[in-house]
């Protein structure tokens, strides 16, 4: 009988100690962080001055201001190239164009009697790449795509690439922006329905559809790229107020309506965000991929940085960055931090807590922007590069450049002439140093040489077809 009872105690004592210690386990889980969610948003032809919030004394944008208080604003904020594949390319992979051979929009220009002939460059996001939807993928992120893809023909579209699925994504970049679209990846809507709704639409369904599991979405729109078109009752709220303002500098209605659409699209993706809870585990990065089209007679205007898209100057390359991260930066935070497209894979694996694929990892040229989303007053210990050895109709001649500090050195591949600017005391690039400070601009000229050679870029050759 004794022993019967001292049975009973020790089943007793072994049920409150599994009991005790399966309540651990759950208190545990529901005070464990839940992993963060990602959307990265990627305007194609965003100019650095497109937002209210930006200084535009036309377009109307309350949902960017908005993520602007909320998040972090980069003063400082340059696209891997003056031209869309190539930034494409480095976000998704955290590489410099010049290291993936990616160095022009695919499928690019070419120039038959120009004075160089341009490299045999890759026309299309290889796959021993190992993209940031890969990487977040292995660790359990389901993975969507929305919008522009461009990096390569049907076997290198994102299902292809790590994106579990894909609303838009194929080889072109220049689609209807009224359905039905001619999109291979996007099933028309109802006639008449307008792109970047849909991908509002499709980027919402994905969020309800994986609310209760982490997921990355790369939204990548159409607009505000040309052919321009927008919704006729948008475009006549802007032509009012051109004609009634008189003097304003972005002056184009149907580029403003195009620019509306897309801050439309960014407060339905946050409404749908706070609809299920997931607003305060939501990182945004909302960028361009290269400058504003601001030259000959372009849509919008870059002021008071020089050219536009398809140059080598800043106009080609500096565009609007916000990052909202919950709980990791100060919100309304202004940072004059350079930062560019290649940064973006290791801050989102860093943000994720995903190592990544250690042998990709060694080669990707990218540093992690954690810090200065931290504290904005933090600085990056280094030089920043671009290599476009191409001609582009935005005026751009083959060329590579770098940023080191306050300075930007450009190199002219055709005579190999540089120029010198202080980004600080001379945004417009109007004051070229290269003769007074001489010993600078050969110190950083040296200085993109070696980069060249350490990410093997390919350069340009003498053309025997040249005609002056």
């Amino acid at each position: 009988m004794r022993d019967l009872a001292r049975c009973f105690i020790l089943l007793a004592v072994s049920l409150a100690c599994a009991i005790g210690h399966s309540s651990a386990v759950l208190a545990a889980s529901r005070d464990a962080p839940k992993p963060l969610n990602f959307i990265f948003i990627l305007v194609d032809d965003w100019g650095w001055t497109d937002a209210g919030c930006l200084g535009s004394d036309l377009y109307e944008t309350p949902h960017i201001d908005q993520l602007a208080k909320d998040g972090v604003r980069f003063t400082h904020g340059y696209s891997a190239c003056t031209v869309c594949s190539p930034t494409r390319a480095a976000v998704m992979t955290g590489k410099y164009p010049a290291r993936l051979h990616l160095t022009d929009w695919i499928t690019g220009h070419r120039r038959k009697n120009a004075k160089l002939r341009i490299p045999d460059w890759t026309m299309h996001l290889e796959h021993k790449e190992v993209t940031l939807a890969e990487a977040l993928a292995a660790a359990g992120y389901r993975t969507c795509h929305v919008g522009k893809w461009h990096l390569g023909d049907e076997p290198y579209w994102p299902l292809k690439q790590g994106f579990d699925e894909n609303f838009g994504g194929y080889s072109r970049g220049q689609p209807s922006y009224f359905s039905p679209y001619h999109i291979p990846t996007l099933k028309d809507g109802p006639k008449g329905e307008y792109l970047t709704d849909r991908e509002a639409e499709e980027a919402c369904g994905f969020i309800e559809r994986n609310r209760d599991q982490p997921f990355f979405i790369y939204l990548a729109h159409y607009c505000v790229h040309t052919p321009l078109q927008a919704k006729q009752d948008v475009i006549e709220k802007y032509r009012n107020q051109v004609e009634q303002k008189g003097g304003a500098r972005h002056r184009n209605p149907t580029y403003a309506a195009m620019v509306e659409s897309v801050d439309d699209c960014l407060g339905r993706v946050r409404a749908k965000l706070e609809e299920y809870g997931l607003a305060d585990r939501t990182v945004i990065v909302l960028t361009g991929d290269n400058g504003g089209l601001a030259i000959r007679n372009g849509p919008t205007d870059n002021y008071p940085l020089r050219a536009g898209k398809g140059s080598s100057y800043e106009g080609g390359t500096r565009v609007p960055l916000f990052v909202l991260w919950p709980g990791g930066a100060r919100p309304g935070s202004v940072s004059d931090t350079p930062a560019i497209s290649c940064d973006y894979y290791p801050t989102i694996l860093e943000m994720a807590g995903v190592a990544g694929d250690a042998a990709h990892n060694a080669h990707v040229d990218g540093v992690s922007l954690t810090s200065v989303l931290q504290d904005p007053k933090t600085r990056l210990d280094r030089a920043i590069y671009w290599h476009y050895p191409h001609y582009h109709p935005g005026g751009a001649t083959p060329y590579g450049a770098v940023r080191e500090g306050d300075y930007k050195l450009i190199e002219f591949y055709e005579d190999h002439h540089v120029e010198l600017y202080n980004l600080v005391d001379d945004i417009g690039e109007k004051n070229d140093l290269a003769e007074s400070q001489p010993q600078l601009a050969a110190c950083l000229k040296e200085k993109l040489a070696a980069w060249r050679k350490s990410v093997d870029a390919q350069m340009p050759t003498p053309n025997p077809s040249y005609k002056p």
